[in-house]
This record gives C-alpha cells, structure tokens and sequence, in this order.
C-alpha cells in the first residue's frame, strides 16, 4: 500500500476530515489531499506532525506491502473519549509494546488455546468446555481470578493495558498478525469488575477465528449471542462450580440463607464482584433470575460502598511493558526521550532513571542444575 493510502487510511481511522487534521497541524487541507493521492510527498517534519496525531509510528507510513485492515471488538463503543480515539491508542501502545520486544530480542508468539466451530452453532456448552480447558491447560487452578491477569500478560504474552472512558462498563480486545493479542480494560473500575472483563474479552481472543470474519474491519461490536456466550465464559472460568460450591457451603455453615458480608467474603475468594457472584449462582444454585435481581437491587449500596474503597490506580502499560522499556534505555536501544514517549513521563523523569540505572550492569553466575 502506498504512502498515500496509509496517510488516508490513518485519518478515517480517526473519523477525521481534511479540514479538522489542518487544524490541528497547520498543512492545508488542498496539500493533505495531494499527499493522500500520493501527488506530493510530504516532508518528514509533516510526516511526523501527522503520524502524532494519527497515533502511528513513522514504520506504519513507510512500511510495504498490504496493509491488513485493524479489527477493534468493542464491548460497548465509548463516548468519552471517542471510540476512534481510543482505538488509535490501544493500537498504538501494542505497537509500542512490539517494538520493545523486537528491539530487546524478547519477541514471543503469544500463546493462547484457540477454540474453533461453526459460529451459527457454537452455544452455551460450548463456552462452558471452552472455560474448563482454559483453566486446565493455563493451570489456572481453584480460584482463577487471583492469577488471571499475570499468566495472560507473562505466560501466554497478550498485551493488557489499562486506560479510563466511558462507559465504564466497557472493554476492548484486538487481534494481529504482528503484535499479537490485545486487551484493553477500564482504569476507572475497580479490580474484581475488570477481572471480569478481562475475563470477558479472553473470550473474544479464544473465539476470534470462529466469530470474526475476513469482511470485518474497523471498530466493530459483538452480537448480542456473543456477548451472552463470553459472559457465560467468564462466569464458569472465573468461579469452577466445584470449588464454588464448597465456598458456599463453608460460608452457610449450616444455614439456609447467606447475607452480604457473607457473599462478600466469598465473592473474594474469587476476585469477582457480588453482582457476578450472585448470576453464577443462578446455575450453580438454581436460582431464577428475576430473584437474582431483587438481591442485587437490596445489596446495590453496600456494593457501591465497596466499590468506592477498593479504587485503585492501575498503570496503563503492564510491568513486562516498562521491565523492557528500561532493558532497551539501559542497553542504549532507545533515547530517553524515546524512553519517555513510551511510558508517558518527562524527558527529566527518563534523565533520572537513566541516572539510576549508570553502572548497574551487575550479572548473577548461575551453575548448570
């Protein structure tokens, strides 16, 4: 795909005009046109002011070949910021991510257990032997939601970063030939909400070459089907019915009812939140769903309780991200101001870790075991 293309490629991606990118880089729009049928080339000072803006890297322009279409799976398209927008960031930070692999030689091929059917076919028994094989093989164990984040980002290799929009009960996943899995969760929720959605959007990734098809392209949502599949996933993956059930039942303790404070500490255990907790109940406890409602109404404000005390501040890279951007700063791969674009801090900042890191070439002997 030619210059020319890509330049007109990146800015629909943006959903923005000729006029809007003019100004807010100064070129004209008449020389932008030029530049996208390929009549000019623009100089590099404009090719990088564009590629800013566009969230892409200089390689995205100056690369040959086909370009493959970006396919985004948005749970709920965000409004603030714009879906465009946020779909320009996450691709960028796994492009990001790539690159410091390439650069400290530490690329891996991501490692997921990929599912495969007939998408008109594919039902609930599917997603439930698809999350019982997923935690078997991930050895995930009894509790899975204490460990999910860590074996998906360092075992399997999928790119989890962490960014605040709206609506909040919205996630992204993404998919590539070069950089792999991508996952894009809410900063703005708290743990046990994004571990569900984390959860959620494995799903996507597992199914990815069941339920995404070659015409797709662009920011795209799941059909409602899908949706309810990778709930289902999520639910059965996040709480194993077996180990469910004997926390419940050390939590009755002999009783017939369970209140809040009880949910709670089991819904922990977990690493779920008590409105997922309750709806797996619904099939591990044979509870009907209009009931399931009416204790989430009766629990809603010792919920949001919890919810407001438990907000953290996730960073927005994770820590193989930034362990890699220092290996590359530290062995001279990239410039600390390289250093800082990629992890969003001041050149001073980068100054001081470089500072920190003079020197600091120590190595361990290791014998053979």
């Amino acid at each position: 795909m030619a210059l020319g293309e890509r330049l007109k490629y990146a800015r629909n991606s943006l959903n923005l005009t000729l006029n809007e990118v003019e100004a807010q880089t100064q070129i004209g729009a008449s020389t932008l046109s030029e530049f996208e049928n390929d009549k000019r080339e623009p100089k590099l000072v404009q090719l990088k002011s564009l590629a800013e803006l566009y969230r892409r890297s200089l390689n995205f322009f100056l690369e040959e070949g086909e370009l493959v279409p970006e396919v985004v799976l948005w749970r709920e398209k965000p409004t603030t910021p714009r879906a465009e927008e946020l779909q320009a960031q996450l691709l960028g930070l796994a492009e990001q991510y790539h690159n410091l692999e390439v650069w400290c030689e530490d690329r891996q091929n991501f490692q997921l257990p990929f599912d495969s059917g007939d998408p008109t076919h594919y039902g609930y028994s599917d997603a439930e032997t698809l999350a019982h094989r997923v935690r078997r093989n991930l050895g995930l164990g009894e509790r899975p939601g204490q460990i999910l984040l860590r074996v998906l980002e360092e075992v399997c290799k999928v790119k989890v970063f962490h960014l605040s929009f709206e609506p909040t009960g919205s996630a992204a996943s993404t998919m590539s030939s070069r950089f792999g899995a991508a996952v894009l969760l809410n900063s703005g929720n708290v743990r046990w909400r994004r571990n569900f959605d984390l959860a959620h959007e494995l799903f996507h990734l597992l199914s990815w070459r069941i339920f995404r098809q070659a015409n797709f392209s662009g920011a795209v949502e799941p059909s409602e089907k899908e949706e309810s599949l990778a709930g289902c996933f999520a639910s059965v993956l996040l709480m194993p019915q077996e180990s469910l059930v004997g926390a419940l039942n050390a939590a009755k303790a002999g009783r017939s009812k369970l209140g809040f404070d009880d949910l709670f500490k089991v819904a922990r255990q977990f690493d779920v939140s008590i409105e997922a907790l309750l709806w797996r109940m619904r099939s591990v406890c044979r509870i009907q769903p209009d009931k399931i409602r009416e204790y989430i109404e009766s629990f809603r404000g010792q919920m949001a309780f919890w919810d407001d005390r438990e907000r953290d501040d996730p960073p927005s890279q994770p820590l193989r991200f930034r362990a890699l951007a220092r290996q590359a700063l530290r062995k001279g791969m990239i410039s600390a101001g390289r250093y800082a674009e990629y992890l969003g801090i001041s050149r001073r900042e980068a100054m001081q870790v470089v500072e920190q890191d003079a020197g600091d070439d120590a190595e361990v002997e290791v014998a053979d075991p």
